[in-house]
């Protein structure tokens, strides 16, 4: 009998400060309304965000788990995982960014493909950084997210990563253009064009602002408290395309 595995989503970023780990954020409670067992993998090694947003704190994060892994004292993934609800878990980033570097891509590699069995979908946010640990991790991913604005390095950032795809021949991924966050207001036509692809997916301009202050300092997700927002609809299309 096949086992059921789960769907790995990841959301990433050509730069900082596209509003990536918000969406991350916003996925899994969707995922949660839809009673979608779920796990949040923060992989932005050196500046995750995940743990402190949903106001949670972890005893154990992943430096724990692979730092356990690579002296043989690993029992159970349970207890390097935090629960946010029902059905979102937490695999959070390392506390201390100076362990970072002690992490090998081989232990990445193998935590994502054990929580393959315990999950429906694992989301892993992640940084913009090309190493060994993110390429592995795209390497796992059914289908890559990413977070783009209309600033222009981010769309040169972007059509070089997308002539990267192009040669390598691959499709898993998808753009989201987070208008709430970009400086430059590119129309679509225009920010198509230089992209040579048009953008899947637009964040409008009020995306999460309604409110956002107040649902970080209580640690919530708006899509889990306003599953009716215009962004919460457009990111559950989404989804549904990627999960269908």
């Amino acid at each position: 009998m096949t086992l059921k595995q789960a769907k790995i989503i990841t959301v990433t970023s050509v730069k900082g400060g596209t509003g990536k780990s918000t969406t991350t954020l916003s996925l899994a409670g969707i995922l949660s309304n839809k009673q979608i067992k779920t796990i949040i993998v923060d992989m932005d090694l050196h500046a995750g965000v995940i743990a402190a947003s949903l106001n949670l704190k972890p005893k154990k994060d992943f430096y724990t788990l692979v730092n356990d892994y690579m002296n043989h004292g690993l029992k159970d993934l349970d207890e390097y995982i935090t629960k946010y609800n029902d059905y979102i878990d937490v695999l959070a980033a390392p506390k201390d960014p100076r362990s970072v570097g002690k992490i090998n891509s081989y232990y990445v590699d193998l935590t994502l493909k054990k929580l393959k069995y315990k999950y429906d979908v694992i989301l892993v946010d992640t940084n913009h950084i090309i190493d060994d640990i993110n390429l592995i991790t795209f390497d796992n991913s059914d289908e890559i997210i990413y977070v783009i604005t209309s600033d222009l390095m981010d769309l040169k950032n972007m059509k070089t990563m997308l002539s990267i795809y192009k040669d390598m021949n691959l499709t898993n991924y998808t753009l989201v253009l987070n208008e709430a966050l970009s400086k430059e207001h590119a129309g679509k036509y225009e920010i198509n064009t230089f992209l040579e692809r048009n953008v899947d997916y637009i964040l409008p301009s009020n995306s999460f602002a309604k409110n956002m202050r107040k649902v970080l300092m209580e640690g919530k997700i708006l899509t889990l408290e306003n599953p009716k927002e215009k962004s919460t609809l457009i990111l559950t299309k989404l989804l549904d395309k990627i999960l269908k």
